[in-house]
């Protein structure tokens, strides 16, 4: 009994895991840039030229992810030029405009992840934005238009990809 309770938690360990997605977010500014991100992802620097990683749960809803930019913090608070979330390093609240956003759902079609890149509430950096299975997004600037990123709440630009996937968002492509 002990060894069927021990194998239904490690499968349902396996199954939970099976379907998060991992975002790559290089820096190809010429700057250090902050990138940030809610519900998952909070905040961090990132040097020119650095790429890091956010891992992302599936069933995360209305995530999204942005570049802020002259920004100068002093511990966990402190302020950007664009995409500022209350002064704080690690995001809790979605970034003042103008901030090119990448934005996503994992898992939110049962077997398909969504994703999309607005420029609605403004433009601050260039951005690449791709899943491993679908298509490449680019938004070079504030003008981009649909399919690759919203410019207007009613335009259509959001893109599928089966479940289970990669993505890679590129500042400054």
């Amino acid at each position: 009994m002990a060894t069927s309770a021990v194998l239904f938690l490690l499968l349902a360990v396996f199954a939970a895991g099976a379907s998060a997605a991992t975002f790559n977010i290089k820096n190809n500014c010429g700057s250090t840039i902050w990138p940030a991100g809610i519900p998952v992802g909070g905040g961090f620097e990132l040097g020119a030229g650095q790429t890091s990683s956010i891992n992302v749960p599936a069933g995360t809803k209305a995530g999204r992810i942005w570049a802020r930019t002259g920004c100068s913090f002093n511990g966990g608070s402190g302020s950007c030029r664009t995409g500022d979330c209350g002064g704080q390093l690690s995001c809790s609240l979605s970034g003042r405009p103008p901030a090119t956003l990448a934005e996503y759902t994992i898992g939110g079609g049962g077997t398909q992840d969504f994703y999309d890149i607005s420029v609605i509430d403004g433009f601050n950096l260039a951005m690449d934005f791709s899943c491993s299975t679908g298509d490449a997004l680019q938004c070079r600037d504030p003008s981009c238009p649909p399919p690759q990123a919203y410019q207007h709440p009613n335009d259509q630009a959001t893109h599928a990809c089966s479940g289970n996937n990669n993505y890679q968002i590129t500042f400054c492509p």
